[in-house]
């Protein structure tokens, strides 16, 4: 190996120690560990650039805009509504919630999705008195198994792929190619949570609950004439139980009715008073079939899908201080309409415009973003605050989020479109049907991620240009001999390795050269290799910093580092044995 070699392996080696033990953003120790390598003068500015262009990334941040426009139109939440249901014990609930995710798993790329589901599972299970940490691990391991299954599941699949095609010259590959060896190892990797889960995951409480907020706002909704909730009961309507937030009563017709027990029927304009803490209330103005009572909201300037919830508390000098909401004309003073409001922990009684305001009074608007730096600095606000997430939902446009999601999934599997064209098509249809704004797009996107696999991609290509991985092949195959299948064991274990130390798709894009070369050594198809590689840096359980969604999932689940690896060892080799016993099956070393 000449002295480029070297450097390449040192940087490597600098990369891989960095990543598993500084503690350092995965982002920018790719990104210094490419450059110097271009500094150095090792690899070429094309070549070191090359992986930004890669149609594995390209379709990976199309799938993010894609995943935003299913969570802005509330199609997440219609899916799990009907997919979860009410399990009555802790094994059906990580059933329901296994099998939906990881079918869900398979057509929408896991980052997103475990986003999107994240919050859901976590009401769900608060609903059903389940420990969040029986849960989200299941839900991080259960997309992650779905994203194994297809090409579009998870980054590491387009990556492989693009690669393949780039530097292998394979053609590429089919939608469902990978399914063949993807579904068993998904139903398998599902069957051994459900089975051992229940000793090897930990039963913890959070640190925090949301019931511990001592804002208690009133709020009121009404159900919309013709939406699903009218003629359900209140527990059909996922209305009881809910996490941080109780019914206190429902005005109908004028005749108001407290204490309403869980099989009251719900009809078309009843107006709904809930008593509950800021993020149970932005759950609530998500809840498709509930519109806030107020007709204030519809009578501001902007539309619902520019504006977002505000929370601002009444100063002692504001000029509405003695009088009701509706006498001093809040909406027409401020271009704002007040949804809750919040007094000292006390639930606030009548209607939320017969409310006469005091100092130190904690309002919830609905208003453009714009109203936080028109009245931070106002007299009339002591401090005024965005609530994080709570745009409200474009419901109506749904079914249109889903008849493109759902094009996406038939153009790419039948093969009409590439995968990057189609998921390039899809992204900018959901714009252009607003589905998601323009900002909702380029803010949606994790450009960490695409950062970390496009600087993977120019260091494994140096690795490839300077001979580095060649040479680290060459005396393993010395000692193993000329058996193909023991090759394959190697590139599984050590890609298997890299991704619990880095990102799963950085471990495929530095460890792809090295199979490579250890194929063409051994006169073998390259096919093995490339499936080897998809599998092995996909399914990587057993350290939380190895995939984004496990990370996700590490707080709310009140986890540690060593639950990670209790549970997700034994599943690595598990999954890995049957992975190596099916790939040279389906894809022979002589094909």
């Amino acid at each position: 190996m000449g002295w480029q070699a070297w450097v390449t392996l040192s940087v490597v080696g600098t990369v891989v120690a960095l990543l598993a033990f500084a503690g350092i953003s995965a982002d920018l120790v790719m990104m210094a560990g490419l450059t110097a390598l271009l500094t150095s003068g090792v690899i070429s500015p094309e070549n070191a650039l090359a992986g930004f262009a890669n149609e594995g990334l390209i379709a990976v941040g199309a799938l993010f805009v894609v995943a935003a426009g299913i969570r802005e139109t509330g199609v997440m939440g219609i899916l799990a509504s009907r997919l979860l249901g009410r399990p009555r014990s802790v094994a059906a609930a990580q059933a329901r919630m296994m099998v939906s995710v990881t079918t869900l798993g398979a057509f929408i790329y896991n980052d997103p999705l475990v986003s999107m589901m994240l919050p859901v599972v976590d009401d769900w299970g608060k609903k059903n008195q389940i420990p969040a940490s029986k849960l989200m691990i299941p839900l991080s391991y259960a997309a992650i198994l779905g994203g194994v299954c297809t090409l579009l599941g998870t980054s590491t699949n387009l990556v492989v792929n693009g690669l393949a095609v780039s530097q292998a010259g394979l053609p590429p590959q089919g939608l469902f190619d990978v399914t063949w060896v993807g579904l068993p190892c998904a139903v398998v990797g599902v069957i051994y949570i459900l089975v051992f889960g229940r000793w090897l995951l930990p039963e913890r409480k959070p640190a925090f609950s949301t019931k511990d907020d001592a804002r208690l706002y009133t709020v009121e909704m009404m159900v919309e004439p013709g939406s699903a909730l009218a003629g359900r009961t209140i527990e059909e309507a996922g209305l009881r139980q809910l996490p941080g937030l109780f019914l206190v009563e429902i005005d109908r017709d004028g005749q108001v009715m407290a204490a309403v027990g869980p099989e009251e029927r719900l009809r078309a304009k009843d107006r709904l008073v809930f008593a509950g803490v800021v993020e149970s209330v932005v759950d609530l103005q998500k809840t498709r079939g509930l519109k806030p009572a107020t007709d204030q909201v519809f009578k501001l300037d902007s539309p619902r899908s520019h504006r977002c919830l505000i929370e601002a508390v009444v100063s002692s000098t504001c000029p509405l201080i003695g009088k009701t909401v509706r006498e001093g004309r809040f909406r027409t003073v401020y271009n704002a309409a007040i949804i809750a409001v919040a007094r000292s922990g006390e639930r606030q009684h009548g209607k939320i415009g017969d409310i006469v305001l005091q100092p130190g009074d904690t309002l919830l608007l609905e208003a453009h973003p714009w109203f936080v730096d028109q009245q931070r600095n106002s007299r009339d606000f002591f401090l005024v605050g965005r609530v994080e997430k709570s745009t409200p939902m474009r419901h109506e446009r749904a079914w249109v989020a889903g008849v493109i999601l759902l094009g996406l999934i038939v153009t790419a599997g039948a093969g009409w479109l590439s995968m990057v064209n189609a998921a390039l098509l899809a992204a900018g249809l959901m714009i252009a049907t607003r589905c998601c704004s323009g900002t909702e797009a380029r803010d949606c996107i994790d450009w960490r991620v695409l950062i970390v696999i496009g600087a993977a991609l120019g260091i494994g290509r140096a690795m490839q240009v300077t001979g580095a991985a060649s040479g680290i092949v060459e005396p393993i195959l010395d000692h193993l001999g000329t058996t193909p299948w023991l090759a394959l064991a190697v590139v599984y274990v050590a890609t298997m390795v890299f991704s619990e130390l880095m990102s799963h798709a950085a471990a495929a894009a530095l460890v792809f050269p090295i199979a490579m070369a250890a194929a063409q050594s051994l006169q073998v198809s390259t096919m093995p290799f490339v499936m080897t590689i998809m599998i092995a840096a996909s399914l990587a359980f057993a350290t939380p910093i190895c995939y984004p969604t496990h990370l996700m999932v590490y707080g709310p689940g009140s986890y540690r580092f060593t639950d990670y690896l209790r549970i997700g060892t034994p599943l690595n080799l598990l999954l890995g044995a049957i992975a190596l016993v099916l790939i040279p099956l389906v894809w022979p070393f002589s094909g």
